[in-house]
């Protein structure tokens, strides 16, 4: 599955454009390799970066949008093992 934006902006999907840009300030500076000395710090700042690139231009959110809901049409039964898996991990304790 690709990457959710929304989930690396940590927004739903209903998120507003200035709702977007604060999300990607506060992690963008979170992530940002010059604060941020985790290994995985420079992956996560590019994901942080690609999402708001994505989610701030309308035409690119539109079609990001329709291929999420096409992506969960396609293939329900795998949606919701994902879904489940997700929450099992979340609410179950290891």
């Amino acid at each position: 599955m690709t990457a959710d934006h929304y989930a690396a902006l940590g927004l739903a999907a209903n998120a507003t454009l200035a709702d977007i840009k604060k999300a990607y300030r506060q992690k963008a500076a979170f992530y940002h390799p010059d604060r941020n000395a985790a290994p995985d710090a420079a992956q996560r700042f590019q994901a942080v970066q690609k999402a708001y690139d994505v989610l701030s231009n309308d035409t690119a959110r539109q079609a990001y949008d329709d291929n999420r809901r096409r992506n969960l049409l396609d293939d329900p039964l795998q949606t919701a093992q994902e879904i489940w898996r997700t929450y099992a991990q979340g609410i179950l304790p290891s």
